[in-house]
């Protein structure tokens, strides 16, 4: 005999649907669980530690793309090579402040051909470009490209990206360990921390050739220059800490440890700006110190800043 529903009776639940419903309970706990171990993963890289290892793999990543090896010839021009011809062209920013985040070299070198000339690029990738601002020029172009096109191979954006800047990911480890030595934080520590980063990105850097801004055709034509920065830019970027820095004992001595192990690892054509900057950090730690023993503690070699301190023997030539 079929069962009869009366009105304003709950119809019984079939079996099939309570199954589903079971399901989809499970299927949402577990997709809650997940986003909660993800929310604490994204927590995590919010630590300090975890936010300068992120940036300097970033870096290290750069770097590795772009540059080849020291033992590659270098790619220079002259100041003086496209200054005989005549600028038959001048490309321009418009529009408001944009960040250059890359530039095609590719496609700026096919339109340097089409037009017969050579291409000077005049912003370098991290710039912000104002309205007016120069892009390029070309010299001795016997056809004209339009703007737009020029503009093309010019990738733009509202903040700095890490593709074709390697500076950027220096530039950030170098504003948190000055953010960590101002008097609201005083935490020489975390400086120690991202000079540890800084040290291996400039002993990469050391050992890579970063002139690499100049093409030439097949005929030994230079056809498209673009600006990169040298080894003088990062070193002062990376030395920018020294005076933020000055009165700190432990970032005093990681950084003269950090120069000598660089001049030690590194080829001699890196030594001169290395020496360069260890005649300032000297000259900073005399000038910051004036107690003779605190000058005499600044002035010894650790890589930790207050940890294992290195014997006369072991510490980089004066």
């Amino acid at each position: 005999m079929q069962s009869q529903i009366w009105p304003g009776s709950i119809a019984p639940v079939r079996p099939e649907y309570r199954f589903f419903s079971t399901w989809v309970v499970i299927l949402l706990t577990l997709a809650s669980v997940g986003m909660f171990i993800a929310l604490i993963q994204r927590l995590a890289l919010l630590q300090v530690t975890r936010m300068l290892a992120f940036t300097g793999d970033l870096g290290r990543q750069v770097i590795e793309c772009m540059y080849p090896s020291l033992e590659t010839p270098a790619s220079t021009a002259r100041t003086d090579e496209f200054a005989k011809f005549q600028v038959t062209q001048t490309v321009v920013h418009s529009g408001g402040p944009q960040a250059l985040q890359a530039v095609d070299m590719r496609a700026l070198l096919a339109l340097a051909a089409q037009t017969g000339g050579g291409v000077e690029v005049l912003a370098s990738v991290g710039d912000t470009l104002i309205t007016g601002m120069p892009l390029l020029r070309v010299f001795a172009g016997s056809r004209l490209v339009k703007d737009e096109i020029w503009k093309a191979a010019f990738e733009t954006g509202p903040d700095r990206t890490f593709d074709q800047d390697p500076k950027y990911a220096l530039r950030l480890l170098v504003d948190i360990a000055i953010k960590a030595l101002s008097p609201a934080i005083n935490d020489p520590s975390t400086a120690v921390q991202a000079l540890d980063q800084i040290h291996d990105h400039l002993l990469r850097l050391g050992r890579r050739r970063l002139e690499i801004g100049a093409v030439r055709d097949s005929a030994g034509g230079l056809r498209l220059v673009v600006p990169h920065p040298t080894w003088e830019d990062f070193l002062r970027l990376a030395f920018d800490i020294r005076f933020c820095g000055a009165t700190s004992v432990q970032v005093m001595r990681r950084m003269r440890a950090m120069i000598s192990d660089l001049i030690a690892t590194l080829p001699q054509e890196r030594h001169a700006a290395l020496e360069h900057h260890r005649e300032r950090l000297n000259a900073t730690i005399a000038r910051s110190f004036a107690d003779q023993e605190e000058k005499l503690e600044a002035s010894v070699e650790d890589r930790q800043g207050l940890g294992v301190p290195r014997s006369g023997r072991d510490a980089g030539s004066e």
